[in-house]
């Protein structure tokens, strides 16, 4: 039996924006020709997957017809929430209309999976293996985890009981730690949770039975009085919105994954995040800087030279590159804030009054109206991937207080 795709397409990305109003959510942010919702789509193009369910607000309908027609999919579910409501009852709107027996993955919209071929390989012979080992059942339910390379306090982890090819007992979530704890976790044997879910819809929904009933009939409930329209290639079923009011506002892992005593943990080992900061999305583009690279875009400056990788709405990705002994003015930015990510070498940094090293594959932020400046005082090219946020994001918005090539007005 093929697997159906469900997508969950509701979340709004705030973390993304802390200084502007271009608070485009981010599944659908242009990154230069594709979004997280575009890669998601691309995955599920699969012949092993069935039409997909997305689950979205319904102020996102009109652009994720777009991106369903864009991707020419014959056949496809729109359920529309009239309120945000988190993850919980985004899941339990997905299965009011599902076949019982078949087996659902459930995706986040907003992460990014490098390769996806891989990825549903693996789900594929998952799924096979399940059945030959009969260990497919009414209650199980898989989640996918990531091993971590370093001890993130941006993503959730969890601990599992054993380790085998089939079942891995999930013992224990824990949401977004602090980087000393996350450090033990991952001593431990923790993952990152991906929020990637694999399942029967009949264990979906015994997981709700047994911890979440009322969110369960609720949304049953504001489906069957609510409204359904057929469209070309598609059908949407929209919550009622009165009786959609009453349902709890709750987070799938809160409801009932962490309460449920048949949950799984798959160790996924592909190329995954959830793009949840810029300092991840910084760590994309300097993977695959080169298919942005324009030679009209690379200015040089005394101290070395940077490229504009892309200008998107209200940021713009750009590498710095400086040379041995190179050093940036001491300047400020009125209408910006900007995040650094070092992929080479040591940059000796000013920041207001400290002095601080960071070194590959370390971050910094520089908030609006912050004093900086970046130094190379190694032997070696020091390279910086860097976001700039804002309303002005242009060379003018720099006041400088002392430069040593004498650019000092």
């Amino acid at each position: 039996m093929k697997i159906r795709p469900v997508i969950l397409c509701g979340g709004a990305g705030t973390r993304l924006w802390p200084e502007t109003k271009h608070n485009t959510p981010k599944q659908f942010i242009d990154f230069g020709g594709w979004c997280l919702f575009d890669k998601t789509l691309e995955r599920i193009k699969d012949n092993i997957y069935t039409s997909p369910t997305i689950v979205t607000n319904e102020k996102y309908f009109k652009i994720v017809k777009k991106f369903l027609f864009k991707h020419k999919f014959k056949r496809w579910e729109i359920i529309l929430e009239p309120i945000k409501k988190n993850t919980g009852p985004a899941i339990a709107l997905s299965l009011a209309y599902s076949i019982v027996s078949q087996p659902t993955v459930i995706f986040p919209s907003d992460h990014l999976i490098e390769n996806s071929r891989n990825f549903n390989k693996k789900l594929a012979s998952y799924e096979k293996l399940l059945k030959q080992k009969n260990s497919w059942n009414k209650k199980d339910i898989f989640i996918f985890g990531i091993k971590p390379d370093y001890p993130s306090s941006q993503y959730g982890y969890f601990l599992t009981k054993k380790k085998t090819n089939t079942k891995n007992p999930v013992s224990k979530f824990i949401e977004k730690p602090k980087s000393q704890i996350a450090k033990k976790i991952i001593n431990q044997g923790g993952y990152w949770n991906s929020g990637i879910l694999f399942a029967t819809n009949e264990a979906f929904y015994n997981s709700f039975k047994y911890n979440d009933v009322e969110n369960l009939d609720l949304c049953f409930h504001s489906l069957n009085k609510g409204k359904e329209k057929s469209v070309k290639n598609g059908y949407v079923s929209i919550a009622n919105k009165k009786i959609f009011s009453n349902v709890k506002s709750v987070s799938f892992d809160y409801a009932v994954l962490e309460k449920y005593k048949y949950v799984n943990g798959i160790k996924l080992s592909v190329n995954w995040s959830d793009l949840g900061n810029w300092f991840e999305i910084l760590k994309v583009f300097n993977n695959y800087k080169t298919k942005y690279f324009k030679k009209k875009n690379l200015f040089n400056r005394p101290w070395g030279y940077y490229v504009n990788l892309y200008r998107g709405k209200g940021f713009l990705i750009k590498e710095l590159v400086i040379k041995k002994r190179g050093v940036l003015s001491l300047q400020k930015h009125h209408y910006r804030s900007e995040r650094w990510l070092v992929t080479q070498g040591k940059a000796k940094i000013t920041l207001n009054n400290k002095i601080i090293y960071k070194k590959k594959n370390e971050t910094i932020e520089i908030p609006k109206g912050a004093i900086h400046r970046i130094e190379n005082d190694s032997r070696e090219v020091v390279k910086i991937m860097e976001a700039q946020l804002g309303s002005v994001l242009k060379e003018t918005d720099i006041v400088r207080y002392q430069d040593i090539y004498g650019r000092v007005k």
